[in-house]
């Protein structure tokens, strides 16, 4: 798959999604098989680019190329702004934010609610794409509401900007993140434009992602929820698309060594006081679904330091190895 002068290693693509898609995640589902990932939401407000966080998700040292940067807005001639600050700072590819449902978010009229004002949306493609030389993606779901699905005016509209490649969440923004995604204006969308499009949402598995990419056509799908404490879900994707053999899920040890990496990398990245707090909701995905592991999510969720919360990760993987020899 391509995106402008980018030929991506393959056509899976990690969702962006705000407090998860920092570099050290989007490192670590690159180093797993995504052929790319984009970034956390940067503002289109100029008065936060100064802010630590905001200077965080715009640090991009040492990522796997292209780097793929998300803005949000609901003004084209500040969105234009955001996009030459980000190129500046390293983007390689500005991706338009059209898709995220949150109130607060859709209450200043930015993200999905944009999608209820096709003009607008127009204007802000066409004053973002004029503002940098490099490529820009865009992100929208099915539409506003169910009575209003209007993602393939929408697709149309980008195409016509000269958006170049467009992901697509298969719900409509009054649908949150209930109910089930729905494929078909995903494939009514891939039929109306010759531009890439990317299907995201409700893919959990090899299966499914094959099953998606088969009924609706696109070139690429696009993780988010399913990755959190699964970050090896791409390569399992991958092998499947490949060899259409399952790949054997990792055990308990590599999982141990990920999640081990992936904390210090989040406490070289953050800090102390907030690595062992972005840790800790990456520790209790990792342990969903293992013994006793409500009781040491309770109890690692107190913890202030990097090192009692390494040894206590640690010291749980012990006891779910111990536990397998038992078995055994």
């Amino acid at each position: 798959m391509r995106i402008g002068p980018y030929q991506l290693s393959n056509n899976l693509i990690l969702a962006p999604m705000a407090g998860v898609t920092d570099r050290p995640f989007r490192q670590l589902c690159k180093n797993l098989g995504a052929g790319m990932a984009v970034s956390e939401m940067v503002s289109c407000n100029s008065l936060l680019w100064g802010s630590e966080k905001t200077k965080r998700r715009a640090d991009h040292a040492g990522e796997i190329e292209p780097r793929s940067v998300q803005i949000m807005g609901a003004d084209p001639k500040m969105m234009a702004e955001a996009a030459r600050y980000n190129m500046d700072n390293g983007a390689q590819i500005i991706d338009i934010n059209m898709g995220c449902p949150a109130k607060k978010v859709c209450n200043v009229a930015a993200g999905s609610a944009l999608l209820q004002n096709e003009n607008l949306v127009g204007q802000i493609l066409d004053a973002v794409i004029t503002a940098v030389d490099i490529p820009v993606t865009l992100k929208i779901r099915t539409g506003w509401d169910t009575a209003n699905r209007n993602g393939v005016n929408i697709a149309r509209i980008a195409e016509q900007a000269g958006i170049q490649a467009l992901a697509v969440h298969g719900r409509t923004r009054a649908c949150g993140y209930k109910g089930d995604a729905e494929y078909d204006t995903i494939r009514a969308i891939k039929q109306a434009i010759n531009i890439p499009v990317i299907a995201n949402g409700d893919i959990t598995s090899p299966e499914k992602a094959k099953q998606v990419l088969d009924n609706t056509g696109v070139d690429g799908i696009m993780i988010g929820r399913a990755a959190q404490g699964r970050p090896w879900i791409f390569r399992e994707i991958a092998h499947y698309l490949q060899t259409g053999e399952k790949l054997a899920e990792p055990g308990t040890v590599e999982v141990r060594e990920i999640l081990l990496g992936h904390l210090n990398n989040l406490y070289a990245f953050y800090g102390e006081y907030t690595g062992v707090r972005m840790a800790r909701k990456h520790i209790s995905w990792y342990s969903k679904g293992q013994r006793n592991g409500a009781a040491f999510r309770q109890a690692v969720n107190r913890v202030e330091g990097t090192e009692q919360q390494l040894e206590m990760v640690k010291e749980f993987f012990e006891q779910i190895l111990h536990g397998e020899e038992m078995a055994a």
